[in-house]
């Protein structure tokens, strides 16, 4: 008995990324870390729940001296913290090998590394990941939330076309009764 395919897996190497995309760099520099890695956060959570990915952001340690730990941020959605002294690269690699496995089992659909790391993309492409640059998934987030915005849009529309669709259901049924008197 086969199962189906489960969603696909993004890794996401945070600093790279942050350090890639103008508007998180321009908030880490005037802020700091902690809002930029905020900002990529939030635009990575709305992208994963809007594609139905599974998306893991790694964070290296960054020269503190911490043990790793995750926080689930949605269902869709998690942030992993590196060991001190493991890169976000090694974490990564060996998720890929291990996810490789998966893949050839069937349980997940594929697995997609967003870095511009030259090294990393060899490696992991040889572990049978997916790469896309940070300048990608910039665009991908971007036409995501575009997407989303005209669905949301034609849908306000749609149901703001008629008054009737405007008012409350008290209010509608009144009005309901008010124009049977009149006939």
């Amino acid at each position: 008995m086969s199962c189906p395919l489960s969603k696909a897996i993004l890794l996401v190497d945070g600093y790279n990324i942050i350090g890639a995309w103008s508007c998180l760099k321009r908030t880490r520099d005037a802020a700091g870390l902690e809002p930029a890695r905020c900002e990529l956060i939030e635009a990575l959570t709305n992208y994963s729940a809007f594609e139905n990915y599974q998306t893991k952001i790694v964070f290296d340690a960054h020269y503190q001296n911490t043990s790793s730990h995750q926080e689930v941020i949605t269902g869709n959605l998690l942030v992993y913290y590196t060991n001190f002294g493991q890169t976000a690269d090694t974490y990564i690699e060996k998720a890929c090998a291990t996810l490789r496995t998966e893949i050839n089992r069937s349980t997940i659909s594929r697995v997609i590394v967003a870095t511009s790391d030259r090294a990393q993309q060899l490696m992991i492409q040889g572990y049978g990941a997916e790469w896309i640059s940070a300048h990608q998934l910039c665009c991908l987030v971007r036409d995501s939330l575009c997407r989303v915005k005209r669905k949301s849009k034609a849908h306000k529309q749609s149901k703001a076309r008629f008054l009737a669709n405007s008012i409350d259901p008290k209010s509608r049924q009144r009005l309901t009764e008010l124009r049977m008197q009149l006939k």
